[in-house]
């Protein structure tokens, strides 16, 4: 792939409409982007930028605010260092999802990077933000191989789930 045909714009009224051939064959994440990334937006619950390769969209990338329960070893770290809060900020990723046909193509990757530098801006700049969390389903095929992958990016299990989600957590100050 071209990086100089690679782009990230925040999902608005303009680029909404290039949506109808993005095609994912995860029908929730499908759903989600077609009928509530952008009204929730509009209420200010969550930001979703689009992935876009040649001006065309290829993923999509959902964030909202939220925080981390400390809990087993977290919990224990931070009690270590004097930190006595039950929960510490973190950016949350609510929906990550690539085209099906540019499956494992360094793009999930490129999202989950975006995320990351967001993170990172916020936490330097902004206000307080320590992880960066996701829920991995683990209902399909497909969504366990997720899990990996995330944990290839630094990810680790907060609490290891056998059906549902599984919370996942990178810590922004941890190398």
């Amino acid at each position: 792939m071209d990086e100089n045909k690679i782009n990230i714009q925040e999902l608005n009224e303009t680029n909404f409409e290039l949506l109808s051939p993005f095609h994912i064959s995860d029908q929730d994440l499908q759903e989600f982007i077609l009928q509530d990334a952008y009204p929730n937006q509009k209420l200010g619950i969550s930001k979703t930028y689009l992935l876009l390769y040649d001006s065309k969209i290829v993923g999509y990338i959902t964030l909202l605010a939220d925080t981390l329960r400390l809990e087993g070893e977290l919990r224990d770290y931070f009690k270590n260092k004097d930190v006595d809060y039950k929960t510490l900020p973190a950016l949350k990723i609510g929906r990550l999802a690539v085209d099906d046909c540019l499956q494992r193509c360094g793009l999930g990757t490129k999202l989950l990077t975006f995320a990351h530098g967001l993170a990172e801006h916020t936490s330097k700049h902004l206000f307080g933000c320590r992880f960066l969390i996701l829920d991995a389903k683990r209902n399909s095929d497909h969504k366990k191989d997720s899990i990996h992958f995330y944990k290839k990016l630094g990810f680790k299990v907060l609490k290891e789930r056998i059906k549902g989600t599984t919370p996942m957590y990178l810590d922004l100050f941890m190398p």
